[in-house]
């Protein structure tokens, strides 16, 4: 059957490149899997080709770019738990920026141009701002997000260097899960709050613990933006396409515009699931920011996106219905 021509989806073996994957099949588009497995599941691989490498490795990248004839590149192999950035630093400025150079090199040498980079909120630190605009980048508060940061520089100089189309899509708290149940968040450690909460009520997770509790917030916990990734996938759908038919990008939050503190997504998760989350209270982990929120005018004005299934319950019971499957629980 004739699609609408390849993309290559590096990381699309992870939690949001694997629903990308499946968002670019349903968009008309042959989505080329391209992963290296060292936190991606081969399971996850449903909707198109799979091709096993690192990004790092410029000539496989190309090879593969031509090989399927891939109109556009989505970038979502990274590193990006913030925690782990702060103590080894180096892995994060290797896998990302080192990785990134080597994936845009492969696309030169193909003759591809055309690429959607996922970035993230971190790219803000402390912005003081809330909701947070995109002219409020920088300086990040960990190498995670200076890592990013310094990636999007770098797609800006072959931007204007090399005619490179290029959409950057910082989004915030990914969430939530296919509705189908087919793939969802999956790692080892799991590092993100909703999927430990629930890991934690099935009996996987026996450390389950608020960060903080003295912030400058109404609650004193943290507070973060969360977005479903059925909406993530959505917006990069919508990127995608304006690349590819326009030639105009941009740089572009996903997020919902409203914030939720950490004790206000551990209460909905009692309220959806019906049962307590065991957890305890520890101190401010270093490098997260008290609030992060994003202002959506930019992605809804020039992509045309909205955020259509990130209200914390349909987030929740998408991750409820997954993590039951995938962790089920230990009596």
């Amino acid at each position: 059957m004739a699609t609408r021509g390849a993309v290559l989806i590096a990381g699309g073996a992870g939690y949001i490149g694997a629903h990308c994957c499946k968002a670019v099949a349903a968009a008309g588009f042959t989505p080329v899997c391209y992963d290296d497995l060292s936190t991606g599941h081969r399971s996850f691989v449903q909707w198109g080709p799979f091709v096993l490498g690192d990004i790092a490795d410029s000539r496989l990248v190309a090879d593969t770019i031509r090989r399927y004839d891939v109109r556009a590149v989505m970038h979502f192999a990274a590193s990006s738990a913030i925690g782990e950035s702060v103590v080894d630093p180096q892995t994060y400025y290797r896998n990302n920026v080192t990785g990134a150079l080597g994936l845009l090199q492969g696309m030169r040498e193909a003759g591809c141009a055309s690429i959607v980079l996922s970035s993230t909120g971190a790219v803000y630190g402390e912005a003081g701002r809330d909701p947070i605009p995109e002219s409020a980048a920088g300086p990040a508060i960990n190498p995670y997000g200076r890592s990013k940061y310094m990636i999007e520089q770098i797609l800006a100089d072959y931007r204007a260097a090399y005619g490179f189309s290029a959409s950057v899509l910082r989004y915030f708290n990914a969430s939530g899960a296919d509705a189908e149940g087919r793939i969802g968040e999956l790692r080892n450690p799991e590092t993100h709050l909703i999927p430990r909460a629930l890991m934690a009520i099935l009996g996987h997770v026996t450390d389950f613990a608020i960060f903080g509790t003295d912030y400058d917030t109404p609650d004193g916990t943290a507070v973060r933006d969360y977005i479903h990734v059925d909406d993530l996938a959505a917006a990069h759908i919508a990127a995608l396409v304006r690349l590819l038919e326009a030639g105009a990008g941009g740089t572009y939050n996903l997020g919902t515009g409203a914030g939720h503190s950490v004790r206000e997504v551990v209460d909905a998760i009692r309220d959806e699931t019906g049962e307590q989350v065991p957890l305890v209270y520890r101190a401010r982990r270093a490098g997260d920011p008290p609030v992060l929120v994003a202002d959506p005018r930019r992605a809804r004005q020039e992509l045309g996106f909205q955020a259509r299934c990130s209200d914390l319950g349909t987030i929740i019971r998408s991750a409820w219905a997954w993590h039951q499957t995938a962790h089920p629980r230990i009596a």
